[in-house]
């Protein structure tokens, strides 16, 4: 049955480590459900019942949250082989605490929680290593919740979009990379107004600290930009 998405399962951090025979046969006691989605539908709508972890299969998403206002806000971007509730699964809460939308038409696969922490019927021998990897990702996961934080404490605009830029410099490790947000989803990661963010990186760009087009960035001054994010 889940013979068909094994590719992008062996790619997904939550079964790293463990081959497709096991895969499969692990799958088998996990009994994941499958669930497709199309272009800006919602995965999944705060405060609805939480059904699990998701897995994306294929295409792609955007964690958001709302504040009381009503403003939306970007967490973070979820493309193939990303997992989603992983936090709120083991915490006791019974609701989704974020609303996940489709950028792309998704097919996604949830994992029911207590699957993944119970005992194994099958007595799988990678069922250890899947609870390892577990851990792990909500390990980084709110190391990541954390940096968010880090974005919101800094004052200025400018330093918002530099410490942002050298972050995705430094994963790609290259001074030209590909945003993974267009200009309004950055606005809504970073908590600023778009017109704001195009003025500031327009004058960025004037300056020669960096250039762009589209989602295409290149950094141009690094050292001037550590020196705004002090």
């Amino acid at each position: 049955m889940f013979k068909q998405y094994e590719e992008q399962l062996t790619a997904c951090r939550l079964f790293a480590g463990i081959n497709s025979e096991e895969l499969n046969q692990m799958l088998q006691c996990l009994n994941p459900a499958v669930s497709s989605y199309q272009k800006n539908e919602s995965l999944t709508v705060a405060g609805e019942k939480s059904t699990g972890v998701g897995v994306v299969l294929e295409g792609q998403a955007i964690v958001t949250k709302e504040n009381a206002a009503g403003n939306r806000g970007i967490i973070t971007p979820l493309y193939a082989g990303d997992i989603f509730g992983e936090m709120v699964a083991f915490s006791g809460q019974k609701g989704w605490p974020a609303t996940i939308i489709a950028q792309q038409d998704c097919q996604v696969i949830f994992l029911a929680p207590e699957k993944i922490v119970g005992n194994c019927p099958r007595q799988c021998q990678s069922h250890r290593l899947l609870i390892i990897n577990m851990l792990s990702i909500v390990s980084e996961k709110a190391l990541l919740l954390n940096r968010k934080v880090e974005y919101l404490t800094i004052k200025s605009l400018r330093g918002k979009i530099a410490a942002y830029l050298l972050e995705q410099n430094k994963k790609a490790g290259t001074a030209t990379f590909m945003l993974p947000f267009n200009r309004h989803e950055l606005a809504d990661f970073l908590n600023v107004t778009r017109p704001s963010l195009s003025r500031e990186m327009g004058r960025m760009k004037a300056e020669g600290l960096i250039d762009f087009h589209g989602t295409s960035v290149k950094i141009t001054a690094v050292e001037a930009l550590k020196g705004m994010v002090e």
